[in-house]
C-alpha cells in the first residue's frame, strides 16, 4: 500500500454532515493525522472566507496545512496566510455573464471587491440564501451588478432550480467558449471560472510546491466539481452519497458524510 502523506477534502457533502458540521469522530481522526505530520487540504468551491472557519476548527494554522478555495482558483498556506496561487476571471467576462444570466433568467452570485461579502441580484432566492448560510458571509442585494462589479472576480455562480440549470448549462458553455471552466458544483449552482481552473490542476501546483507526488495523495469528494481531483489523486475516494459519475471514477467508495465516511478513510489508509 502507498504511504499517503496528504488528504484532500471537499467540505459540503464530504467532510461535513447534513448539518454542515464535522462530527467528533471525524475531527478526532483528522487531528491524529496532523499529529503524525500528515497534511490536510480543504478543497472547496467556497470562497476563502467561507473555508477559514473549518480550517480553524481543524487547527490547520498550527499544523501548516492548506486551503484550496474557489474550486482551485486560490491556494492559501494556513500557517502563514500567504496566497500561493490565485487566478481571476478577465474583466471583460463580467458583462458577458450578466447578459447571459438575464437572457437565461437565472440569478447571479459573486463577491465584493474585498472578498468579504456576497453580491447577488436575487437575494430572496433560496439558493443565494443557502450560499450565504454555508459561507457565513453577508448577502447584499445589487440590482445593477454590471454597474457595481467593475473589478475582476474569482468566479460567478448562476443559481436556479437544478432541472432548469441542466438546460441552461450547455448554452452557457457554448456562449462563453473555451476560455472558461463551467460546471455545476451542486444541481442548483452553475460555476463559471477561468479556463484551466479546477481542483486537480491546482492540487498539481500545490504538490509541486511542497514536494509531494499525486501517488502520496488521497482526494475525497461527492460532487461534480470533485471529479477531476478524484481521477487525479493516487487514491480517489467517493462518498457513498456522491453523484454517480464520481462514484464510477473513484478507486474506493467510503461511508456517507453522515456516517463518518472521512474518519473511515483516515483509519483505513492513513493511521
Amino acid at each position: 500500500m502507498a504511504e499517503y502523506e496528504i488528504i484532500v477534502l471537499d467540505l459540503d457533502g464530504t467532510l461535513t454532515n447534513r448539518d454542515k458540521v464535522i462530527t467528533p469522530k471525524t475531527k478526532q481522526r483528522l487531528m491524529e493525522l496532523q499529529e503524525r505530520g500528515k497534511k490536510i487540504v480543504l478543497a472547496s468551491g467556497r470562497p476563502t472566507v467561507g473555508v477559514w472557519p473549518v480550517a480553524r476548527e481543524l487547527e490547520l494554522e498550527k499544523y501548516g496545512s492548506y486551503i484550496l478555495s474557489f474550486n482551485g482558483g486560490m491556494i492559501t498556506d494556513c500557517r502563514t496566510g500567504e496566497i500561493l496561487f490565485s487566478r481571476l476571471l478577465p474583466l471583460e467576462a463580467n458583462e458577458k455573464i450578466f447578459c447571459l444570466a438575464e437572457r437565461e433568467q437565472v440569478g447571479i452570485v459573486t463577491y465584493s471587491e474585498d472578498g468579504k461579502k456576497l453580491l447577488t441580484n436575487q437575494a430572496d432566492s433560496p439558493y443565494a440564501q443557502l450560499e450565504t448560510k454555508i459561507n457565513h458571509m453577508e448577502l447584499c442585494q445589487v440590482d445593477d451588478l454590471l454597474s457595481s462589479v467593475t473589478y475582476r472576480v474569482p468566479k460567478f455562480l448562476m443559481i436556479e432550480d437544478g432541472d432548469f440549470l441542466a438546460m441552461v448549462e450547455p448554452r452557457v458553455k457554448a456562449a462563453m467558449g473555451k476560455n472558461y471552466s463551467i460546471y455545476r458544483s451542486e444541481p442548483f449552482f452553475l460555476e463559471i471560472l477561468p479556463r484551466g481552473i479546477d481542483k486537480a490542476s491546482s492540487l498539481e501546483r500545490l504538490l509541486a510546491r511542497i514536494g509531494l507526488t499525486k501517488e502520496q495523495m488521497i482526494a475525497c469528494g461527492d460532487g461534480y466539481n470533485d471529479l477531476t481531483m478524484i481521477q487525479y489523486a493516487g487514491l480517489g475516494v467517493a462518498m457513498e452519497n456522491a453523484v454517480l459519475p464520481v462514484r464510477k471514477a473513484a478507486d474506493y467508495i467510503t461511508l456517507s458524510n453522515n456516517d463518518d465516511g472521512i474518519a473511515h478513510v483516515v483509519e483505513k489508509f492513513m493511521l
